[in-house]
């Protein structure tokens, strides 16, 4: 009996433990956005919760060359794949999208809508200036994080 009520004491601590790390988790994704600088001009974009934005932020600050994808994107290598856990098997991006193709260990960012694509995984939302990616020349970005004041 005492072995069955430290299991359920320690099961029940073990829980708490991890319901706190994913309030964490929910918490320090709402107050940080992405901060993408492009020469003088610096956009921000709206993180995407889920396991494979935390693992690409963990990554930041990346200095990436961008080339240009079939006239509707924006794409570049990353040092290292991302995580896929709980990730869609697929997504329709549209224009201001930042997504992680897990395929090509890729990210993209969409400067067009495009049609829905396996192995796409939604990052985070460009907030305003995405026409800044439809020249048709590879562009030099930084993305890093901002972590936000609470209201």
């Amino acid at each position: 009996m005492k072995i069955l009520l430290t299991f359920l004491v320690f099961s029940m601590s073990c829980s708490f433990v991890l319901c706190e790390t994913e309030n964490d988790n929910q918490n320090l994704l709402e107050n940080m956005k992405l901060k993408i600088t492009i020469g003088e001009k610096i956009l921000t974009a709206t993180l995407v919760n889920n396991p494979t934005t935390r693992d690409f932020i963990s990554q930041l600050p990346l200095t990436l060359t961008l080339s240009d994808y079939v006239q509707a994107e924006k794409v570049s290598d990353l040092p290292k794949r991302l995580s896929t856990k709980d990730a869609p098997l697929g997504f329709e991006p549209t224009i201001g999208d930042v997504t992680y193709y897990s395929p090509w260990n890729g990210l993209a960012i969409f400067y067009k809508n495009r049609d829905y694509a396996r192995g796409l995984i939604p990052i985070a939302r460009i907030d305003a200036g995405v026409e800044v990616f439809s020249m048709s020349d590879s562009v030099k970005v930084t993305i890093d994080i901002i972590k936000q004041e609470k209201e």
